[in-house]
């Protein structure tokens, strides 16, 4: 039985809105309140209204509840599960399973909400995440511990993308993947699901949905509850993490609807005026220590292409790798559709990544932003138009595009063609032999859709 002080009443019931009046004992901000039957609808504190009244924001459908009606405090924040037994299922913002296999009850449960670690026990060290992918590894490496966004519109590959890379993380880091979808299609969870369970890399991943047609309380509070479990390998695992968190936007959404409820003036385009501290509040929980690295590769929905929008520009300030994913380049048929040029990674230099790679990046940067500059011309007066010099830097240009292409594990029953996963020295390799002119003899279809360079001549 809880005790009397712990009980109040609903006052008013607007939305996912809730205000309730407790007469004893104030509950805290962040508590979860619960009413209905059998206490279904659970609502988090998010503001005190007077020294009687708190409202709070419901992660549930708030169907049946009235003014008058009795709710009770829990006296706790929102727990998840956590420790080795969540590996292979699917949950839900609450920790409760999706996957109709025997549900979690006892064992160790932990709160969604935790500070930062502190800088004096983050690791300083600078150390480039392979991801077997060319593009993202030559001129975008990711960062082990760090955050990399996935930008671009819709349908330009994103999720794809956040898939083989779990795949292959799986299968050469051997560490623990865990893929959190905010405000993500059901039809994409279960897909994923299955994929994960043919490719039989389930056993090593943690799947955390927060679904589109959940409230906004629930979309919002889903990020934290993946980072949560995720913080239980890195800490006390000391195991190395992949969170992939798909769509990061859809976090900054669900905020700006939680916030619109709670009749807070909006700030620039309708977005919510706390967005940079509920953005920070979920990133910084992401980085490596000294035990463990929690790596991050978020998906950024960036709407209607605009990369000024203030959920972007917000975003990019967190990120130490940014891939930018082109429709033109999808248009083109040149996947993974990565722009080779907007993508970059505070990795790219000397001193980490390593004077070859870096030396390496920048002469093929340097020959992709002369054929960009090129490209009005070809297109008036046509190549032949040309300098001599000018042409082989167009030809060459061409060759390394076709050449960061790659065939995709996770796309095989669609292509037909078996993925390839490429070591960054073989990539590096194979752009170092492109850049010397040594495939200026052979057509340039030689190098599009395959893995390591020596494949292009027996093509």
């Amino acid at each position: 039985m809880l005790d009397k002080s712990h009980i109040g009443t609903v006052v008013s019931v607007r939305g996912s809105v809730i205000d309730a009046r407790f007469m004893e004992k104030l509950p805290p901000i962040r508590n979860v309140l619960t009413a209905g039957e059998e206490a279904k609808i659970k609502i988090e504190v998010t503001t005190q209204l007077d020294a009687h009244t708190v409202r709070g924001v419901a992660l549930t459908p708030t169907q049946g509840l009235a003014r008058g009606s009795v709710i009770s405090d829990t006296g706790e924040a929102f727990q998840v599960p956590v420790g080795r037994r969540v590996l292979g299922r699917v949950f839900n913002v609450f920790g409760k399973t999706l996957d109709d296999l025997e549900t979690l009850e006892g064992g160790e449960w932990r709160s969604i909400h935790h500070y930062p670690v502190p800088l004096t026990q983050q690791s300083t060290v600078s150390e480039i995440f392979e991801t077997g992918i060319k593009a993202i590894d030559v001129l975008s490496p990711l960062e082990r511990g760090g955050k990399a966004g996935l930008f671009g519109g819709a349908g330009v590959g994103k999720t794809v993308l956040i898939t083989e890379m779990i795949h292959n993380t799986v299968g050469r880091h051997e560490g623990i993947s865990i893929f959190c979808g905010i405000g993500e299609r059901c039809r994409e969870g279960e897909e994923l699901y299955r994929e994960m369970k043919d490719a039989g890399v389930l056993g090593n991943t943690v799947l955390v949905f927060g679904q589109m047609n959940e409230p906004p309380g629930a979309r919002f509070r889903v990020g934290h509850a993946a980072l949560t479990m995720a913080e239980f390998f890195r800490d006390d695992d000391r195991r190395d993490v992949l969170l992939l968190i798909d769509n990061i936007f859809r976090f900054i959404q669900a905020g700006s609807e939680v916030s619109g409820l709670m009749g807070q003036l909006p700030s620039r385009l309708g977005y919510q005026p706390t967005m940079a501290t509920e953005l920070a509040e979920l990133e910084e929980r992401i980085c490596n220590t000294t035990s463990g690295a929690i790596t991050s590769i978020q998906a950024v929905y960036v709407p209607a292409d605009d990369f000024t929008d203030p959920s972007a520009v917000h975003t990019f300030g967190h990120l130490s790798a940014s891939i930018v994913l082109s429709r033109k380049r999808a248009s083109e048929g040149l996947y993974p559709a990565i722009d080779l040029l907007q993508s970059g990674s505070k990795m790219m230099m000397p001193n980490i990544a390593g004077e070859r790679h870096y030396r390496i990046a920048q002469e093929i940067r340097k020959t992709l932003t002369i054929y960009e500059d090129l490209k009005d011309i070809i297109a008036m007066l046509g190549i032949a138009e040309l300098s001599r010099e000018d042409q082989r830097t167009v030809y060459r240009a061409r060759r390394l595009e076709r050449f960061f292409t790659q065939p995709f594990f996770v796309t095989e029953q669609f292509t037909g063609t078996a993925g390839k996963m490429v070591s960054l020295e073989e990539s590096l390799e194979g752009c170092e032999r492109i850049l010397n002119d040594e495939f200026a003899d052979q057509p340039e279809g030689c190098l599009y859709m395959i893995g390591c360079i020596s494949e292009a001549k027996i093509k």
